[in-house]
C-alpha cells in the first residue's frame, strides 16, 4: 500500500477501536490484557503500569494501546517540557503532567480526530491545564525545532510508514541534551504473509521493523547513547490475542473460511510469529 493508504487505514482502525466498548493495546483487545474485575486496571500487567497510576487518572484515559509504560524510571522532572508522539486517549499525557508539573508542558501529536477529542475530554476531566493536544503526523511533527526535553511514544512508531523520517523528526524537536523514552513493538524474521497483511500492521506487528533496524536508524539521525531497557517478548497467547482481534486482527480476512478451517489460519501464523516479536523500551539523548 502506498505511504497515504496505510495512514487511513491505521487511522479509520483506531478511530474505530477507540470508540469500542473494549479498547485494545496495540491490537489486543482489554479482556486479554490482564484486566482485574472492575477493568480498572486494563494494561498494568502486561506493559507494567502501577494501580496506582492508572485509578490517579479519569477512567476513559486508561483505556490504552500501548505497549509498555515510556514514562517509568524516564528521570522526567518539574518544569521540563515533554512530547507525546501519537498521544491517543491521553494517558500518557496526564501521567506527564503530573511529573513537570505547573511549571512544566506537555504537548501531544495525533493525526485521528477522534483519539485527539478523546484526548481532550480527559484532559478537561483531569482539571489540568499544561497539556494541549495538536493534530499532525508524527513524521512532520508540528512542533518548534529544539524546543523540548523529552519525547515520549508508546507503541505508535511501528504504525509509520516513514519511520526514518520519524527518527529524524524526534532528533530536531529535541533540545541539546534531551532525550527520548519510547515502548514501541519490534520483530524479525516474519514471513512475508504477516508482513503483508493489512491487519496485522494495524495490530502493530505487520509494520514493525527489527530492533537492530530499530537502533541503527536512531543512531543515523544523530541521537546517541541509544539503549534498550526493557524487552517482553510476547508469549503465544498475547501474539493470538493481537492477531485474532475483531477489531484490528484477522478474523475480518479470514470471514470466508469455516470457523475451524480460519482458527487453522489463524494459528499457523500465529506458529510463525512466536518469540520473533517483542515490547522495547528504548531511550536516547540529543547532543
Amino acid at each position: 500500500m502506498s505511504v497515504e493508504k496505510i495512514r487511513k487505514s491505521v487511522s479509520e482502525a483506531y478511530a474505530k477501536a477507540i470508540s469500542a466498548a473494549t479498547p485494545s493495546c496495540c491490537g489486543v483487545s482489554r479482556s486479554r490484557c490482564n484486566t482485574d474485575t472492575a477493568g480498572t486496571s486494563s494494561v498494568a500487567e502486561l506493559i507494567k503500569y502501577d494501580k496506582a497510576e492508572i485509578q490517579s487518572q479519569p477512567a476513559a484515559a486508561a483505556s490504552s494501546f500501548g505497549c509498555g509504560n515510556p514514562l517509568a524510571f524516564s528521570g522526567v522532572r518539574e518544569g521540563d517540557t515533554v512530547l507525546d508522539l501519537g498521544s491517543g486517549a491521553g494517558f500518557d499525557l496526564l501521567l506527564a503532567s503530573d511529573k513537570v508539573g505547573p511549571k512544566g508542558k506537555v504537548i501531544g501529536v495525533d493525526m485521528t480526530d477522534e483519539m485527539i477529542a478523546r484526548a481532550r475530554k480527559n484532559i478537561k476531566a483531569a482539571g489540568v491545564d499544561n497539556v494541549e493536544v495538536r493534530k499532525g503526523l508524527i513524521e512532520d511533527l508540528p512542533v518548534e525545532s529544539s524546543s523540548v526535553d523529552w519525547v515520549i511514544s508508546n507503541c505508535v512508531i511501528n504504525l509509520s510508514p516513514e519511520k526514518s523520517k520519524v527518527f529524524k523528526e524526534i532528533h530536531r524537536v529535541l533540545k541539546p541534551g534531551g532525550q527520548m523514552s519510547i515502548s514501541d513493538i519490534v520483530a524479525e524474521q516474519l514471513p512475508d504473509e504477516i508482513r503483508n497483511n493489512n491487519g496485522l500492521y494495524n495490530s502493530c506487528v505487520a509494520g514493525a521493523i527489527s530492533e537492530e533496524e530499530y537502533l541503527a536508524g536512531l543512531a543515523e539521525e544523530g541521537l546517541y547513547n541509544i539503549q534498550v531497557l526493557e524487552r517482553l517478548v510476547f508469549e503465544p497467547s498475547q501474539i493470538k490475542a493481537a492477531f485474532d482481534d475483531k477489531e484490528t486482527g484477522l478474523s475480518q480476512f479470514f470471514h470466508e473460511l469455516p470457523k475451524a478451517e480460519r482458527q487453522v489460519a489463524i494459528d499457523r501464523l500465529i506458529s510463525q510469529a512466536a518469540g520473533k516479536v517483542w515490547s522495547a523500551k528504548i531511550t536516547a539523548q540529543k547532543s
